[in-house]
This record gives C-alpha cells, sequence and structure tokens, in this order.
C-alpha cells in the first residue's frame, strides 16, 4: 500500500474484517432457506419431524443477525433518525457520527458484552445444549455469539471513529481502497 498513515491502515483493517465477516456469515441465509424448505418437506409431505434441522434455522438466523451486525454498521444500514443528520455536510455528520459512537455505541456494546459475559461462561461450563429432546447440545455456541457481536460492534465501531476522526482532519481519503485492489485482510 502506497498509504502510511496508521489511523487509515486500523480503519481498512477493521473495515476488512467487518466485510469478511459480514460476506460470510450473509451465506447462512441461503442455507436457512434450504433448511427450512427441508423442514417443511418432511413434516408436511413426508410426515417426519427433525427438531435439529427446525433448531439449526433459529441458529443461523440468529448468527445472521448478531453476527452481521458490524458488516450492517460499515455499510450504514442501521436505524439512524434522520431529522437533523441528513441535511448536514460531512464535517457536521462526522460530529454525531463520533458523539453517538462515544456515547451511544460503545457503551452500549460494553455493557452488552459485560451483562452477556457470566451467562455465556455458565452456558460453556455447562457445556448447556437443547432443552428438546433432539435437539442440538450445543446451545452455548449460539450464546457465544452475544459476546461476539459486540466484540465486533466494538471493532467497527472503532473504525467508523477513527474514520470520522479522518474527516475531520480532511484526510477521510486515506482510507479509500487503493487502485490497486489490494485487500486488507
Amino acid at each position: 500500500m502506497n498509504n502510511k498513515n496508521p489511523i487509515a491502515t486500523v480503519v481498512r483493517i477493521l473495515d476488512g474484517l467487518s466485510e469478511w465477516t459480514g460476506r460470510s456469515i450473509a451465506w447462512l441465509t441461503l442455507l436457512m432457506v434450504l433448511v427450512t424448505f427441508v423442514v417443511v418437506v418432511m413434516r408436511y409431505v413426508l410426515n417426519i419431524g427433525n427438531i435439529q434441522l427446525q433448531e439449526s434455522v433459529i441458529y443461523m438466523h440468529s448468527f445472521v443477525f448478531l453476527l452481521g451486525a458490524g458488516y450492517t454498521l460499515k455499510h450504514d444500514g442501521h436505524v439512524r433518525v434522520d431529522i437533523f443528520y441528513r441535511p448536514l455536510g460531512e464535517r457536521g455528520k462526522a460530529v454525531i457520527n463520533i458523539i453517538g459512537t462515544l456515547f451511544l455505541l460503545l457503551p452500549v456494546s460494553l455493557f452488552i458484552l459485560w451483562i452477556s459475559w457470566e451467562y455465556v461462561l455458565f452456558s460453556w461450563h455447562t457445556m448447556e445444549g437443547s432443552q428438546e429432546a433432539g435437539g442440538i447440545e450445543a446451545l452455548y455456541i449460539l450464546k457465544t455469539s452475544l459476546l461476539l457481536m459486540p466484540v465486533l460492534m466494538i471493532l467497527q465501531g472503532i473504525a467508523e471513529l477513527l474514520r470520522n476522526i479522518l474527516v475531520l482532519s480532511g484526510l477521510e481519503h486515506l482510507t479509500e481502497a487503493d487502485t490497486h485492489g489490494e485487500h486488507p485482510l
């Protein structure tokens, strides 16, 4: 890379992580559709039920929403009240984004991480499984996404914070991908 700005490098790496995670986890949506189709055919055509397949749809749905949250933040896909934000210029938007990241995104993500920690650790300690007979015996893995989601949000929040600082500094162009198509990850 011809860009030596360390802040821009950190932004590109964190963006790359969110991009990779989001694109990878997005494949679960296709798998979810296919598994749901199989569950429906098994149940209504073959009169066969399968708790593990049904629970797997819940797991995949949870993973898509929880692990895709950082990707959604990167692509500005979260709900925003645009009454004041939309008409602002780039610098005004950067100030709002910095305030929102520092006083909303990061504290809420840290709180979710803190409040979920013991809950998830207990689940791992007991190797918690499904409450349904024949269900997936790995509920602790599903609950782990309660820790991964805030971590991914914090990492992308840091990228957004740094990107907006670069905007205020007039250096926002440094975070754009270079012309050689080099990917940070």
